[in-house]
């Protein structure tokens, strides 16, 4: 066995290397096997790759987790409006669901503000243990509420409030298992590796959404209305519990192994890590990141969440082959997903990020014209050009954020840019493109909003530097 210690570098960073003089002591736990073989690489960290996919593997589960809610939740609302918001009215039932929807979305920044600072200080990998306990809990408790027809009022309440948990948690959840792959990452294959982040998002809306499909295929109006909904819901218990196992047999991130290392000889150096450090002194960075998360977010939420709503409650077209349609881009976006993460890291994520920008900017009009057409080959051209466009932020995003911040702030400043761009722009876009059809009967807002979105996104893009290939702030090269 051999010891680890902490040795400085050049660009200012920290790397553990071997130290077999103390090859007697015990490891700590937080860098025993984050790394192997340093001695042959001084001044770079060369990481586990069997621990890497490891790490991958668990963050992507939780956020599959998430997703697997968001996708019931999207998919579902037309009978949860029933269910929680009884009304003669549709699009008001539907603006209530989506109402609760937005809510957890306006919660997020502040379990961004609480768990984010808490992985910059106590580690990414028990933070991201925590947000999965608490987003199964909300999840599950969803699936326990009663009706409006048996509690009355106190039915949307209790459904606002686990909503509200849901979110609290969930602010904590996309910075840090996105942190936490970078962190574990190759620079060379960082795009790649974090692309597997997004594709837990998609396999869990697929499985969400798949799920809805079936029972709305089998099941009748009146047994879905009555019990069904809440199946969905239900699953998210064993799925947590799975989910915090994996999390706990992880260990922590080289990059944060080594500011640990730095602050046990300097024990002021994570105490004066405040949230004003993270927002005021990282301005330039949050701008940036939260330009790049709306265009992220709102284009991921129009497509995945509102569209099926869409077709349903907009267009009319049939539940059920709306829904398989969209199932369909889904599984065509998880194929793609890899390589475009991986083409990322050949070409840079700017080139690939500017790419999405300009398609939804010039696509959006003819996509939505040829899903208002109403034929599947026209909806299914539409939605899967939307789709492999949104591609290009969902493989390149998971890479591309974290690089915008130092270590010792990664965490932090990425939850409360990201949780404040998603709340105001990506959670609301189901709520407010709903509303403002409503008021002006112009079925094709979804497409000028998703072209707004792409100008703010463009002008993020112009102003971002590179990451591809390169270490991330604060940390050595790692390989």
């Amino acid at each position: 066995m051999v010891g680890f210690r902490a040795a400085p570098v050049s660009s200012g960073g920290l790397v553990l290397v071997v130290d077999r003089k103390r090859a007697s002591e015990p490891l700590p736990s937080a860098t025993s096997v984050a790394l192997r073989k340093p001695e042959s690489a001084p001044g770079v960290t060369v990481t586990d790759p069997a621990l890497v996919k490891r790490a991958v593997k668990a963050a992507a589960l939780g956020n599959a987790m998430e997703w697997f809610d968001f996708g019931v939740y999207s998919y579902i609302a037309v009978t949860l409006g029933k269910v929680f918001f009884p009304s003669g009215n549709p699009t008001a039932q539907l603006l209530s669901t989506f109402g609760a929807f937005a809510a957890a979305f306006l919660i997020r920044p502040l379990g961004g503000m609480v768990f984010g600072p808490l992985g910059d200080r106590v580690g990414r990998q028990k933070v991201l243990a925590v947000t999965m306990i608490m987003m199964a809990a909300g999840t599950f408790a969803i699936g326990l509420i009663p009706s409006y027809a048996t509690i009355g009022v106190w039915a949307p309440v209790l459904l606002l409030l686990a909503r509200l948990v849901q979110g609290f948690s969930t602010g904590g959840e996309y910075a840090g298992a996105s942190t936490f792959i970078a962190e574990y990452a190759p620079d060379k294959k960082r795009g790649f590796l974090g692309s597997w982040l997004e594709f837990g998002t998609l396999a869990g809306y697929i499985g969400g959404a798949g799920l809805v499909t079936l029972m709305t295929a089998l099941m009748s109006s009146e047994d879905l209305v009555s019990w069904g909904w809440r199946i969905p819901f239900l699953i998210a218990g064993p799925m947590g519990l799975i989910g915090l196992y994996l999390r706990m047999r992880l260990e922590e991130t080289p990059a944060f192994a080594a500011e640990l290392e730095k602050a046990h000889k300097d024990e002021q150096t994570r105490a004066k890590v405040r949230l004003r450090d993270m927002v005021t002194g990282q301005w330039r960075a949050l701008l940036l990141c939260m330009g790049l998360v709306l265009v992220f977010n709102v284009t991921d939420y129009m497509l995945l969440s509102y569209m099926p709503s869409y077709l349903t409650s907009e267009l009319k077209y049939d539940e059920t082959h709306g829904l398989l349609v969209i199932l369909a881009v889904m599984a065509l976006m998880m194929c793609a997903q890899p390589f475009v993460g991986a083409l990322t890291d050949r070409v840079g994520r700017r080139p690939v990020i500017a790419t999405g920008c300009a398609g939804f900017l010039l696509l959006s009009v003819p996509a939505l014209l040829l899903i208002r057409d109403g034929s599947l080959w026209a909806i299914g051209l539409g939605l899967g050009a939307l789709g492999l466009l949104l591609v290009c932020f969902t493989a390149s995003m998971p890479s591309a954020l974290p690089a915008l911040f130092p270590t010792k702030v990664r965490y932090g400043s990425l939850s409360i840019g990201f949780n404040i761009s998603v709340s105001i722009f990506g959670g609301t876009t189901p709520l407010v493109v709903t509303a403002l059809i409503g008021a002006t009967g112009d079925k094709m807002m979804p497409a000028y909003y998703m072209m707004a979105a792409a100008v703010v996104g463009g002008v993020a893009v112009w102003y971002m530097t590179e990451s591809a290939g390169r270490p991330l702030p604060g940390s050595p090269p790692a390989e």
